[in-house]
C-alpha cells in the first residue's frame, strides 16, 4: 500500500467486516497492516511522508471548501450589492441611521494558542476559499513549517487581520454613504455609520500568563497608533496628495513610532526608563492625542468637497471615529485573585478582611465613594509589583499620553462575587479613569455560571455602580466558552449562558438601568470545542447569544450590543485578505439584519418540563465524563504529544517523568483539552450526554427539537460534530496499549525479526493502565452514541439519508488516523529496541521508552542523544609532544544508534503532529 487510494480502497474493506464482528476495528487493522510493511522495509519512511503529503493537501483543500460554504459568496461587488439591498426602499432616514449607526456586532480579534496553520498555509487556504471550487484548488505547494510563535508574531498577525477588516468597514461604508446621499441628497452628510467596531486583547491579556511585561503594553498600543496614522494619510493622500492635515497626520505618525522604538528596548534601568519616559510624555507638537478636530475638518471638507471626493472624506471619518488613534479598542484582562490581592494590600494590608462578607462590600463602598484621583508617571509603573495594579497604571499612561478618545475594556475572569467590580471600580476612580474604563466580569465556570444571576442581581442594585454604568452607557459583561465548554459540556455552556444572560436583563429592567445598553462579549471561537456553531454565521451569532436571549432583552426596552471573538490564527483566516474579510462583515450583517424581527416564541423554552431536563442530564453526564479517572487517563495518556505547539502562551508539562499519569485535566488548558477530543478521534464535550439525556422521553425530546429553532440548532451542532467522530478510533488508541497485542504480533512465526522488541512492550505493557482505560471510555462513548442514533432518526424534518461529505471526510479522518498509529508502534519498537546504556541524571532506558509511549518526544530524544553522542573528541584533534599508547582501540561509533533508533523515532514524530494539523482542518479550527 503505497498510495492514498490503495489506503483508501483497503479501509473501506475493513470495514465491511465490521458486518460479521462487531468488535472488529478496521483503524487499527489498517495501522497495523503498515506497521508490519514499514517494519518489513517494504514501505519507508520517505514513502510514509509521501501518503502523509496527499492526505494534508486533502485536508488543506477541505478546510478552504468549509471556509468558502461560510462565507460565500465572495465577490466583492456582490457583497456590497447586498449591503445595500438590506436598506428597504420604504424606510426613512431615520430607521437607515438605526440601522447603520451601532455596531452590528464589536469584533474582538484574540490570540489564544490557535495558530496551527503556517503563514503560507493560511494564504494558500484563503486564496482557495475565493475559487468556486475549492477541492479543486491548489493549496499544498507551500511550506508547512512556519515562524516561531512568539506573542510579537501573534501581535503582527492581529492588526494585520484588524487592518483588512478595518478596510471592508471602509468599502460598507462607502456604499452606505452613497446610498445615503442618492435617498436623502440633502441630510446624507449627518449620517455617521458604525457598522462594525474591533478591538484586540493581543498584548494585554494577562490572565493566566506573566510573561507581558508593562512595556510590551504600552510599546503595542504606540506600534498599533503609528500604523493606523500611517493608514489614515495613505488614504488621504488617496483624496488629495497636498491636503494640510497630512504633515499633522505624518508628524504624529513618526512621533508614535520613534515612541514605540524607546519602549521596545530594556527599559530595567532607572535612566533608560526615565529616558523614554520622559519623551513620551514631553509637551511636542507632534504628540496627537484625540482625533476629534482632525474628524470634524474631514467632515467639513466631506460637505465642500465634490463627488466622489465627499464620500471618501466622510469615510475617512467615519474610520478615525470607529478606530480612533489605534488599529481598535483594546481589551485588558486580569483574574479576580489578582485584582483581590491589590485591594488587599490598599484596604485591608493586615489581611483581616474576608473580601467576600457584607464587610468588605460594606468597607468597599466607602473607599469608592471617598476615592480622589491620583496622578501617577511611569516610575511609579515601573516599581509597581501587583499585576492588577499595573494594569490599571498602564491604562491611566494610555489614555493621557497615546489615546485619549477610545475606551478600553477591563476584563475579569473568574469574577464571581460583587465586591470584585467595585474594587475594578476603585481603582479606575483612584487613577482617573473611571469615565474611560468598561469594567467586565467574566461569567465561564460552573459556579459562576450557576450563581451569576444572584451575583448580577447584587452588583446592578449597587447605587455607585448604577451611577458608573449610565456614565459608560452600558452594562459590560463576558461569558466565555473555554472552561464552560470543557466542564460543563458545550450544550449546557450554552445553554447555562442563555439563562445567565436573560438573568442579566431581568436584573437591569429591575434596578432600573433600561436606560443603558448591555454589552455582551462571547468568548468563543472557531470549533466546535468552543462555542462557535459550524454551521454558518447565523449559528455563529445566535449559539452563544440566542434569539431568546435577545427577545428578553427587547422585551424590557434594553438595546443589546454583541461582541464575538475571532481567534487566533483560526479565526483570522476568515480575514486574510481583502475579500474575505468583506465577504465575512457582508454575511454577518445579513445575519443581525435577520435577527432584527420580532422574536418569535419557541416551544424550547415554552416546554421546560422537557428541555431543561434535557439540559441537566447532558450536564450530568459531561460530569461524569470529567469526574471520571478513565476520561482524565485517555485525555492524559499522551500529555500534549499529540498536538503542535500554536501560540506564546502554552501549557507547561509536568517535569517528572511519569507525570502524564497523575496529570489533572485542570493542568491543560480548554484549547489544548478540546483539541485532544479532536485528535483521539471524539469530540466528547459537545456529543456526549445527549443520546441518554433524552431517556424515557426519547420521542417527546425529539419533536421538541424537530419544532423548536434552537433545538434544530443544537441538533446541527451535534450531527457536525459526529460527522467527524469515531468511537472505533478511541478504541485503537487503546490498542497500542495491548499487552496482548505485542505478545501475539509475532506468533506463528511472522515478524520474527519483532520478536525480541515486541515481547519486551508486551513485557512492558502487562503494568500499563491505558489500553483498559481507551477501552472503557469507548465502551462507556458507544453505549451514549447508540442513544443518540437513535433520538436523531426520530426528529422530524431530519433527512434519513448519510450525509455523503461527512462520510468521506470521516474516512480521510481514519486513513490519517491509521497511518498515525503505524507511525506509533514504529517509534514504540524503536524506543524499545535502542541498546541499554548507563544511567545519566537518573534516567534510565525504561524511563525513555515512558517519554515515548506518552509522546513526550523532546525530552526522550535529548536523553537518548546525551546517551550516544555523534560528535566526541578523538585523540587526533589534539596536537602534543608528548606521545601516546592509549586509546589502543578505535573509540565506538554511535552513528549507527543514531540512524536506526533516534533518527527515525524523531521522523516519525514529525509526520505524527503533520497529521494533527491534517486532522484539525477538517474541524476548521484547532481546538
Amino acid at each position: 500500500m503505497r498510495t492514498v487510494q490503495q489506503l483508501r480502497e483497503r479501509l473501506q474493506d475493513l470495514h465491511r467486516r465490521t458486518a460479521e464482528t462487531p468488535l472488529f476495528n478496521p483503524v487499527f487493522q489498517l495501522s497495523h497492516d503498515l506497521s508490519r510493511e514499514i517494519e518489513s522495509g517494504g514501505l519507508s519512511l520517505a514513502e510514509v511522508e509521501s501518503l502523509v503529503a496527499e492526505l494534508e493537501c486533502e485536508a488543506l483543500q477541505s478546510r478552504a471548501g468549509r471556509l468558502r460554504r461560510l462565507i460565500a459568496p465572495t465577490d466583492g461587488g456582490a457583497n456590497l450589492a447586498s449591503i445595500a439591498a438590506l436598506n428597504p426602499e420604504e424606510d426613512g432616514f431615520g430607521e437607515f441611521r438605526a440601522r447603520w449607526e451601532r455596531p452590528l456586532l464589536h469584533t474582538v480579534f484574540t490570540a489564544h494558542p490557535t495558530f496551527l496553520l503556517s503563514p503560507a498555509e493560511s494564504d494558500a487556504v484563503a486564496t482557495a476559499a475565493l475559487a468556486d471550487d475549492p477541492l479543486a484548488a491548489t493549496v499544498c505547494a507551500v511550506p508547512h513549517a512556519g515562524p516561531k510563535i512568539t506573542l510579537e508574531f501573534e501581535h503582527v498577525e492581529a492588526c494585520n487581520a484588524i487592518e483588512r477588516a478595518a478596510s471592508a468597514r471602509d468599502r460598507i461604508n462607502a456604499t452606505l454613504f452613497a446610498h445615503a446621499r442618492s435617498r436623502w441628497p440633502g441630510r446624507w452628510l449627518d449620517f455617521r455609520p458604525l457598522p462594525f467596531r474591533f478591538a484586540s486583547w493581543v498584548g494585554y491579556d494577562m490572565d493566566g500568563r506573566t510573561d507581558i511585561g508593562w512595556t510590551t503594553s504600552i510599546a503595542f498600543r504606540l506600534r498599533e497608533k503609528a500604523r493606523r496614522l500611517a493608514s489614515y494619510a495613505a488614504t488621504l493622500r488617496g483624496i488629495d496628495e497636498a491636503h494640510d492635515l497630512l504633515p499633522t497626520l505624518d508628524g504624529a505618525q513618526v512621533h508614535a513610532g520613534a515612541m514605540a522604538e524607546a519602549f521596545s528596548q530594556p527599559l530595567d534601568e532607572a535612566e533608560a526608563l526615565a529616558t523614554a519616559a520622559n519623551r513620551l510624555t514631553a509637551d511636542d507638537p507632534a504628540k496627537l492625542l484625540s482625533l476629534a478636530p482632525v474628524i470634524a475638518r474631514l467632515e467639513a471638507d466631506a460637505r465642500a468637497a465634490p463627488g466622489e471626493s465627499a464620500i471618501a472624506y466622510a469615510t475617512l471619518a467615519a474610520a478615525m471615529r470607529a478606530d480612533g488613534l489605534g488599529m481598535g479598542w483594546i481589551h485588558f484582562r486580569v483574574n479576580s485573585s489578582q485584582l483581590h490581592n491589590a485591594l488587599r494590600r490598599r484596604i485591608d494590608p493586615d489581611g483581616t478582611l474576608d473580601l467576600g462578607s457584607k464587610g468588605a462590600l460594606s468597607r468597599l463602598r466607602e473607599v469608592l465613594a471617598d476615592a480622589q484621583p491620583l496622578r501617577v508617571n511611569f516610575a511609579a509603573l515601573a516599581i509597581e509589583t501587583s499585576t492588577a495594579m499595573r494594569q490599571f497604571l498602564v491604562m491611566a499612561q494610555i489614555l493621557h499620553h497615546i489615546d485619549a478618545d477610545a475606551p478600553i475594556r477591563m476584563l475579569i475572569a473568574e469574577c464571581e462575587q460583587p465586591q470584585t467590580v467595585l474594587a475594578a471600580l476603585y481603582f479606575a476612580k483612584l487613577f482617573g479613569i473611571d469615565g474611560k474604563v468598561d469594567v467586565s466580569p467574566l461569567f465561564e465556570t460552573e459556579t459562576a455560571l450557576e450563581h451569576g444571576g444572584r451575583f448580577l442581581d447584587a452588583l446592578l442594585a449597587e447605587p455607585a455602580y448604577q451611577a458608573y454604568a449610565r456614565t459608560r452607557g452600558r452594562v459590560s459583561v463576558q461569558t466565555g466558552f473555554s472552561d464552560a465548554g470543557r466542564f460543563l459540556g458545550q450544550i449546557p455552556a450554552a445553554l447555562a449562558i442563555e439563562r445567565l444572560q436573560g438573568r442579566l436583563a431581568d436584573a437591569m429592567q429591575a434596578n432600573g438601568l433600561t436606560d443603558v445598553a448591555a454589552l455582551i462579549f462571547d468568548t468563543h471561537g472557531e470549533s466546535m470545542g468552543r462555542g462557535a456553531h459550524p454551521s454558518g454565521f447565523t449559528d455563529r451569532l445566535t449559539w452563544p447569544l440566542s434569539r431568546w436571549a435577545r427577545g428578553r432583552f427587547a422585551r424590557a426596552g434594553i438595546r443589546v450590543e454583541a461582541e464575538a471573538s475571532f481567534q487566533g490564527g483560526d479565526g483570522y483566516l476568515f480575514f486574510r485578505n481583502d475579500d474575505l474579510a468583506l465577504a465575512t462583515l457582508t454575511r454577518i450583517a445579513e445575519a443581525e439584519a435577520a435577527l432584527a424581527g420580532p422574536y418569535q416564541n419557541d416551544p424550547f423554552y415554552n416546554r421546560t418540563d422537557l428541555s431543561l431536563d434535557f439540559y441537566r442530564s447532558i450536564r450530568r453526564v459531561q460530569r461524569e465524563h470529567l469526574e471520571s479517572a478513565t476520561y482524565s487517563r485517555a485525555l492524559t495518556a499522551f500529555g500534549l504529544g499529540l498536538l503542535k505547539a500554536t501560540g506564546s502562551r502554552v501549557s507547561r508539562r509536568q517535569s517528572d517523568i511519569h507525570a502524564d499519569r497523575s496529570m489533572s485535566l485542570r493542568q491543560i488548558r480548554a484549547i489544548p483539552h478540546n483539541a485532544i477530543l479532536q485528535q483521539i478521534g471524539y469530540a466528547v464535550n459537545v456529543i456526549a450526554g445527549a443520546g441518554t439525556a433524552a431517556g424515557e422521553e426519547i420521542e417527546a425530546i425529539a419533536e421538541l427539537l424537530g419544532r423548536s429553532e434552537r433545538g434544530s440548532q443544537l441538533v446541527r451542532l451535534l450531527r457536525a460534530a459526529n460527522g467527524l467522530a469515531s468511537i472505533k478510533t478511541v478504541g485503537a488508541f487503546g490498542e497500542l496499549f495491548n499487552s496482548a497485542y505485542w505478545a501475539s504480533r509475532p506468533y506463528r512465526g511472522t515478524e520474527t525479526a519483532l520478536e525480541n522488541g515486541c515481547l519486551a512492550l508486551a513485557e512492558y505493557l502487562t503494568k500499563d493502565d491505558r489500553a483498559g482505560v481507551f477501552r472503557r471510555l469507548a465502551s462507556r462513548l458507544r453505549v451514549d452514541w447508540m442513544k443518540l442514533h437513535r433520538l436523531l432518526a426520530l426528529i422530524p424534518g431530519q433527512t434519513a439519508a448519510r450525509d455523503p461529505h461527512a462520510d468521506e471526510q470521516r474516512r480521510n479522518i481514519g486513513l490519517l488516523q491509521a497511518v498515525r498509529l503505524s507511525l506509533l508502534m514504529h517509534m514504540f519498537l524503536r524506543a524499545v529496541q535502542v541498546p541499554a546504556f548507563s544511567r545519566s541524571n537518573d534516567v534510565s532506558r525504561d524511563d525513555v521508552l515512558e517519554m515515548v509511549l506518552s509522546l513526550r518526544v523532546d525530552e526522550a530524544l535529548a536523553q537518548l542523544r546525551r546517551a550516544y553522542p555523534v560528535a566526541e573528541p578523538r585523540i587526533g584533534d589534539f596536537v602534543l609532544d608528548e606521545p601516546t599508547d592509549y586509546p589502543d582501540k578505535a573509540g565506538e561509533d554511535y552513528g549507527a544508534i543514531r540512524a536506526r533508533f533516534i533518527d527515525p523515532i524523531e521522523r516519525a514524530h514529525a509526520l505524527n503532529i503533520r497529521i494533527a494539523v491534517a486532522i484539525a482542518n477538517y474541524f476548521g479550527a484547532h481546538g
